[in-house]
């Protein structure tokens, strides 16, 4: 039997996704909104297997080993899964220092 996750967005991984999607809107609203249901799209899995997707390898290195990511190219979305709820953190373009935006938003707050 399968099981089912709670998925829960913060409020920063909120906001990274619609700085996201207001962002390539300048340019091409129907990008915007197919990226939009991509997103959407890949992070409805997080209801039935969230550990599938690997740990995150710049925390790790750091002995981190309870935030996971999915990536949905350029994108990695960051969360952690307690009990039966999956609280997605965070939105990162991948093509920046994802390392350090990951130490601030997720170490600082501890």
């Amino acid at each position: 039997m399968k099981q089912n996750y709670k998925v829960i967005w913060a409020n920063v991984a909120e906001s990274d996704l619609k700085d996201i999607i207001e962002y390539i809107s300048i340019d091409s609203p129907q990008n915007a909104l197919r990226i939009l249901k991509n997103i959407k799209q890949k992070t409805s899995e997080l209801y039935t297997l969230p550990e599938r997707n690997r740990i995150v390898p710049e925390l790790q290195d750091q002995g981190i080993l309870q935030y996971r990511e999915m990536i949905i190219p350029p994108w990695r979305l960051i969360y952690r899964i307690a009990e039966r709820k999956v609280y997605v953190l965070s939105l990162i373009d991948s093509r920046r220092n994802v390392e350090d935006i990951l130490l601030k938003r997720l170490i600082a707050t501890k």
